[in-house]
């Protein structure tokens, strides 16, 4: 079974922590982007852990796939579409009749782009957008009325390292993940007082299929896997590394080799680091 072989390979990693100070255990978690990559992990891990766990994405069938792997009674799929308002809307709603206590939202789900700026059309920017910041901010509006109202829960905000600066073929993918900061930074100012908080998590090159999903500037999909994710780290580590910033509470949660480096190097060397990303491959 893949779980038992995921466990078996992780040692002293951050599931047997989390399993040990029970931080996820009995935890109500709801996750976007379930159906594969990090999202798909993340519900191995924390059912592992004990957790209840509810599983968003817009393939069905991918949703009921990850619950067999997970091979427990405490797991349950709402397919949603991040694109659509009124699937937000309505799974939203759905989901916080069935559950009035979530403890946390993993809002992980989102889409990448592969296309240079000027000959990306309008309408694939604005797709972009409204799955990566508004379809997100709508759900976490929604979950985060009830947290407001329970004084307590944790939002997890799915960013990436190029939501901290540009990147080739990137520019409406990084646009709307520097959104994502600038809102959640503004949003845990009013929340904390009622015990909620946010993190953003910032995934560098990761093991997933995103580059294959990414749009094109004429709104089909890229199909082509980069070397920078065939190459990049597991999501399995990546999703550890996620759960221990999250029991932490830490406010971001970077995870990645070489390319995570660049946050410190832009922050004290922002000339230097400027000179370094324009080498990087765009794929």
């Amino acid at each position: 079974m893949e779980i038992v072989k995921l466990c078996s390979n992780i040692g002293n990693s951050c599931l047997f922590r989390c399993m040990k100070n029970n931080y996820y255990n009995g935890k109500t978690i709801w996750i976007t982007g379930a159906s594969s990559g990090i999202g798909e992990e993340l519900a191995y891990l924390l059912t592992s852990a004990g957790s209840t766990l509810i599983l968003s994405a817009r393939r069905e069938e991918e949703l009921e796939r990850v619950k067999k792997n997970c091979n427990s009674n405490n797991v349950f799929i709402y397919p949603l579409d991040l694109g659509n308002e009124d699937s937000v809307k309505k799974t939203a709603e759905n989901v916080l009749a069935a559950f009035p206590a979530i403890d946390i939202l993993f809002n992980n789900g989102g889409i990448s782009q592969r296309g240079e700026a000027v000959e990306t059309a309008l309408e694939v920017d604005r797709r972009i957008f409204e799955v990566n910041f508004f379809g997100n901010i709508l759900l976490s509006k929604m979950v985060g009325r009830q947290m407001v109202a329970n004084k307590k829960g944790q939002l997890i905000i799915t960013s990436s390292l190029v939501g901290k600066w540009g990147f080739y073929l990137r520019s409406s993918y990084s646009g709307s993940k520097h959104a994502l900061h600038g809102y959640y930074e503004s949003m845990r100012m009013e929340v904390e007082k009622n015990g909620v908080a946010i993190s953003l998590v910032l995934p560098g090159f990761t093991q997933t299929n995103i580059s294959k999903h990414a749009l094109k500037g004429d709104g089909t999909a890229s199909n082509e896997l980069d070397s920078n994710q065939s190459s990049g780290l597991s999501p399995a580590f990546v999703a550890q590394k996620i759960l221990n910033g999250v029991a932490k509470k830490k406010y971001e949660i970077s995870v990645g080799r070489t390319e995570a480096l660049g946050l410190v190097v832009r922050r004290y060397f922002p000339a230097l680091f400027h000179r370094l990303v324009r080498k990087w491959s765009a794929r």
